[in-house]
This record gives C-alpha cells, structure tokens and sequence, in this order.
C-alpha cells in the first residue's frame, strides 16, 4: 500500500469514529440547548471580516454544527448569505444567494438531498466560507466528509477565508495530511474560537 492509500485509509477509518462521536454527541443535547447554540459568531471573529464581505454557510445535516443562527446573524449585518448548489450528485460545488435565511421557500431538496437554493438564485462567491467537518486540530487541521467538495472548491479559491463550524467534541490532537489538505483560518465551537490563525489574505 502507497503512503497515499495509507494516509487515504487511516482518514476513512477515524472519519467513521469521529462521525459517530459527534452525531452521538449532537443527538444526546436537549432540543431547546442545541436551539441556542452557535447563534452569532464571536466579536473576536467578525472584527476581522470585511463589512461587504459574502458569507458561505451550508445547510446542517445529521449531527453537523448549525449554521441557522450565524445566516441570521449576518444576513441582519447587512452581508449577502451563499449557499452550496448541485446541478447534479457528480457536479462541481457552487454556491448561489440565499436571499433572506427567514423563507425556507428559497430553497429546494438538491441532489444529496439537502436543502439549497433555488436554480433561479444568482451563482455568487463567498468571500468567507464556514466548512462543515468531522475532525479538527487546534492548529486548525480539517477532515472533512470525505466528499472533496470543499477541498477542491477552496484550491481555486485562495482568496476565501476558510472557518470550520464543529462541536467541542469533534476536537482531535492530530489528523492524517495529504498534499491538497487546507488549513482553516480559525474553528469556531459552542465554547470556543481556535485561531485565527495566520494573517487574512
């Protein structure tokens, strides 16, 4: 086995641990305590963002970090909110405007059957763009869903700021790397902000 394959396995494995840890997590809080989490992002963070700048987020699935507070939050700000868009399951990640983050009418089932914008919505690029994840270092590592959507989304966006959105527990000491493996600019928990780390773009 390559060291790549090596390093491919060793991610899948821990994914599968870390995703179970985090939905057992995620189902195990109260309704109304997982309601008021993650309902803005902490000063320390939007100090640094440009006041103009588009906001990514991505519809939660199963056990992810909620992202409905933060689309309020600077939707209010003033800032214009991008989700992901499918055409279809093996299409390229793009992100269209999610007009207003009160009127679910704005959006539609897509291919891996979460919700994003309508076809008609404007295709945009966020500026910042808050990443779901299974696993994160303090350092600001990230294993994703394994997907790559985002990977390779973020290689041919340099510019974008890049936030992870996760649970305490999905904290982890080290992760596997591979070459094309981005570092986040910070992670954002219920408890606390890693990071920033590095200077903005």
């Amino acid at each position: 086995m390559s060291e790549s394959d090596s390093t491919g396995a060793n991610k899948a494995a821990l994914r599968k641990t870390l995703r179970l840890a985090r939905n057992a997590h995620a189902n195990a809080l109260d309704p109304r305590v997982r309601a008021l989490v993650l309902m803005r992002p902490p000063a320390a963070l939007t100090e640094l963002l440009p006041a103009d700048a588009t906001i990514g987020l991505y519809m939660a699935g199963s056990g992810e970090a909620p992202t409905i507070g933060y689309a309020r939050h600077f939707h209010e700000a003033g800032h214009t909110i991008a989700l992901p868009w499918f055409a279809a399951r093996d299409s390229a990640m793009t992100f269209r405007a999610w007009a207003s983050p009160h009127l679910d009418a704005l959006l539609e089932p897509g291919p891996f059957g979460i919700a994003q914008p309508l076809a008609a919505a404007p295709e945009i690029t966020p500026d910042v763009l808050f990443v779901p994840l299974v696993g994160f270092t303090a350092r600001g590592d990230r294993l994703g869903q394994g997907g790559g959507h985002y990977d390779r989304w973020l290689a041919t966006h340099a510019k974008a700021l890049a936030i992870g959105l996760a649970w305490d527990c999905q904290l982890v000491e080290t992760l596997p790397k591979e070459v094309h493996d981005r570092a986040l600019f910070a992670v954002v928990t219920p408890t606390r902000l890693f990071g920033p780390f590095g200077a903005l773009p």
